[in-house]
């Protein structure tokens, strides 16, 4: 069995309504992966915007593992004081990490975010010294687009992202970078500039897929599949 753990911020936990991409992702790895495999994590729920509160099971498809470690308004910050024990209670094999937009904006610039990525790495290692990880750098977002200073910090982060890639990556923990989509569209991928409609859920799928069909023979290519 291999087991996998989608962590992330809004774009992974999703809202009431939506399917997600760890939805999207599921279906891929039943047509693709040549073996049992399963979504883990502590959570189960969508963001209800109007609880403002992760109380929501309103998926669009309920009917898959929606397990999960991501949350509205958490990042790389948030996220690696609670990957160990996240990582040791629930078995994970491989993490696929959206994080980095939330720390960028509201806590930590591009070189704390930096050292928040190490920290959780050494917190998942401690709880499972083979685990591998998919890193998603973060994807373009109207912030980014309108505010010229915050662009240069997401730039200046993705660049870190990959640095830290490529120094932490060892043969028994393996470490991919995925690539942003090169057609993503903030007016076409998403509903706000920032948050995936089903088109971004299915590129954000695919940008993890992608990585681990490349570079560990997981899985087949991305089709998308409603």
């Amino acid at each position: 069995m291999l087991r996998f753990m989608p962590v992330g911020d809004s774009m992974t936990i999703g809202s009431a309504g939506e399917h997600t991409w760890r939805y999207r992702m599921w279906r891929h790895l039943c047509a693709t992966y040549d073996g049992p495999c399963a979504l883990v994590g502590p959570r189960e729920t969508l963001h209800d915007k109007q609880a403002d509160a992760p109380t929501s099971y309103a998926y669009a498809e309920p009917g898959f593992p929606r397990a999960h470690l991501a949350g509205w308004g958490e990042g790389w910050l948030h996220m690696a004081p609670l990957i160990g024990a996240a990582v040791r209670e629930h078995r994970a094999d491989v993490l696929l990490v959206s994080l980095g937009l939330i720390d960028l904006g509201f806590y930590t610039n591009a070189e704390q975010t930096a050292e928040n990525v190490r920290a959780f790495t050494a917190e998942a290692r401690a709880a499972n010294p083979a685990v591998r990880m998919v890193w998603l750098p973060v994807i373009p977002n109207v912030r980014a687009a309108d505010d010229p200073p915050f662009g240069a910090e997401v730039t200046a982060f993705n660049e870190r992202l990959a640095k830290a890639a490529a120094d932490l990556d060892t043969p028994s923990s393996p470490i991919l970078l995925a690539s942003v989509p090169d057609t993503w569209d903030l007016h076409t991928d998403t509903y706000d500039g920032t948050h995936p409609n089903a088109r971004g859920e299915h590129k954000l799928a695919a940008a993890f897929a992608t990585a681990m069909h490349q570079g560990w023979g997981v899985g087949g290519e991305y089709a998308a599949r409603d």
